[in-house]
């Protein structure tokens, strides 16, 4: 594996999160809960959230463990929940916050997870969705980048551990 090729700086991240929570802002109230998905999303919640504020909205927030990954590059497509809710969803408008929409598995599980738990309604929102073979079973509602199909890393995502502190987004094929 080379060094990696740069996709987006760390300007044009924070260009793209400013324009989404735009459009997340009039979707939401201040009573939904953002659930971020670890480990990935922290970079992405954090940047969205404060964005959001500055849109006029304070939500709640917590966050899901799950795990799909570990150091490899695809799925193994078995979701492992590592961390639950730590506060009630129930009744209350949800927004799950990931880094990267690749097969949709972490999503869809994430989602069954909340209205499980008596989420009244889901939304989704991811940093980077790539293009995938056939329709993903829950679509994402927004999205901040429409990447291209390559292993992408920076601002959460990584490599066996590594690249997650990049500013910007690369791609290591």
């Amino acid at each position: 594996m080379g060094e990696p090729q740069h996709l987006l700086s760390e300007t044009e991240v924070s260009e793209r999160i400013d324009s989404l929570a735009a459009r997340i802002a009039p979707c939401v109230t201040d009573d939904t809960v953002a659930v971020c998905l670890l480990t990935g999303g922290m970079w992405f919640a954090a940047d969205l959230m404060r964005a959001l504020y500055r849109h006029g909205r304070n939500l709640h927030f917590d966050a899901l463990w799950l795990a799909s990954y570990g150091d490899e590059r695809t799925t193994s497509g078995d979701i492992l929940l590592r961390a639950g809710l730590q506060r009630p969803v129930q009744g209350r408008q949800v927004l799950v916050i990931d880094d990267v929409m690749d097969s949709g598995f972490s999503l869809d599980e994430a989602v069954r997870l909340l209205k499980l738990a008596g989420a009244l309604e889901v939304l989704t929102t991811v940093f980077a969705r790539k293009p995938w073979p056939e329709p993903r079973k829950t679509p994402c509602d927004f999205v901040a980048w429409e990447a291209p199909g390559r292993f992408i890393v920076g601002y959460g995502m990584d490599f066996q551990g590594r690249y997650r502190g990049l500013p910007g987004i690369a791609a290591v094929d």
